[in-house]
């Protein structure tokens, strides 16, 4: 079994924002597989499925963003799943352009405060991280705008497509290994 989990903010607010592009992308993973993300537990919406004949836990916390590691270690515990190879978080980066993809078997929270609260909460980095790319803040802009901030027009076909290359990344994790998916998305 597999956990994936995209991180983001609950409530309308925040829907639709950069930082959120990791609820997007479970969003259409849950399309796409015809999974229900409807279970509320572990501080989190659940869904369970399939993916590549792989059952999966589909997660979106609702610790928002700087406790999400609350609800990662909740789940990774209650499934007892190994969190360096059975868990996959996708996220928001800034410093990857808007719709680009980069593939991680472990690494730094790289100042992403969701992912800083999973490595306290788990007390490792070595998990998969699929990123995605939201773009670089302006000059002067202050980082917190940015990321609760919404795409242009013109970035919102990129980022239609980001997430469904991030699903297909995510099949390729799950139908062969992270360093596959590497090679093909990255």
């Amino acid at each position: 079994m597999k956990v994936i989990v995209g991180l983001g903010n609950p409530t309308a607010q925040y829907a639709g924002t950069r930082h959120n592009m990791g609820f997007a992308v479970i969003e259409e993973l849950a399309e796409q597989y015809n999974i229900k993300i409807t279970e509320k537990k572990h501080k989190a919406l659940i869904g369970v499925g399939r993916i590549s004949g792989e059952k999966v836990i589909l997660a979106m916390p609702q610790t928002y963003m700087n406790l999400s590691g609350e609800s990662v270690r909740e789940i990774v515990d209650y499934y007892k799943v190994d969190s360096q190879e059975d868990l996959i978080v996708v996220y928001d980066d800034i410093s990857l352009d808007v719709g680009k993809l980069r593939i991680r078997p472990k690494g730094s929270a790289g100042g992403h405060n969701g992912i800083k609260s999973i490595i306290s909460h788990l007390g490792e980095d070595i998990f998969i991280r699929v990123k995605v790319g939201v773009g670089e803040k302006r000059p002067g802009q202050d980082l917190a705008d940015h990321v609760l901030g919404r795409f242009t027009k013109e970035e919102q076909p990129m980022v239609r497509e980001a997430a469904k290359k991030a699903c297909d990344a995510i099949e390729c994790i799950l139908s062969n290994d992270v360093n596959k998916a590497m090679n093909d998305y990255n």
